[in-house]
């Protein structure tokens, strides 16, 4: 191996982060239905179909619970919008709970 070739190696290795494990562990829910508040008060609920170390989430047949435009605390009983495949961002994400309701998922700063 060349000197070119050993200095390029130990270079990359410099600037390679280490692998983050995600902060909580969704693989249990994955392809099931999870309910998802976001920042802004946006209520979306999708089929859960990816994540990542960084909480970004991928959601599938993604449907958005509309909000009172005169009061945004209130959701509007039966209005939707269809979003389908979707990306949320984990630095978006306020509470996420499984559809079914039967265990909250508490992020790290709740201990």
């Amino acid at each position: 191996m060349s000197d070119n070739a050993k200095h390029q190696s130990q270079n990359k290795r410099k600037f390679e982060a280490p692998k983050r494990e995600p902060i909580v562990n969704l693989s249990k829910y994955a392809d099931t239905q999870i309910r998802i508040k976001l920042m802004g008060g946006r209520l979306v609920v999708g089929v859960l179909k990816g994540y990542d170390q960084l909480m970004n989430l991928v959601l599938d047949e993604t449907v958005e619970h509309l909000r009172d435009p005169e009061d945004d605390t209130k959701i509007l009983a039966g209005q939707t919008r269809e979003l389908g495949l979707v990306v949320i961002r984990g630095t978006m994400l306020v509470t996420l709970s499984p559809l079914d309701g039967s265990e909250i998922i508490t992020g790290p700063s709740v201990q």
